[in-house]
């Protein structure tokens, strides 16, 4: 199942989302989630593949974020 992880600027939030659980966090929370989900994939590995897409949806959230920042 895909995860999306969309910003909210007016709310300072992200929303990850996925199937029909969905969560909204503070931005600044964002590296915390993508250590978290990181470290399920490390201490579960029989359920690792279901870690990925929340690894890679927070990984791409980061990068947009960076992007943002910059110039």
């Amino acid at each position: 199942m895909q995860t999306t992880a969309t910003y909210d600027s007016q709310t300072g939030t992200f929303t990850l989302s996925k199937g029909p659980w969905s969560g909204r966090f503070p931005i600044s929370d964002l590296p915390k989630w993508l250590d978290f989900y990181r470290r399920q994939r490390e201490r579960y590995p029989n359920h690792a593949a279901s870690y990925t897409s929340d690894v890679e949806a927070l990984e791409a959230l980061t990068r947009q974020m960076k992007i943002g920042r910059e110039g």
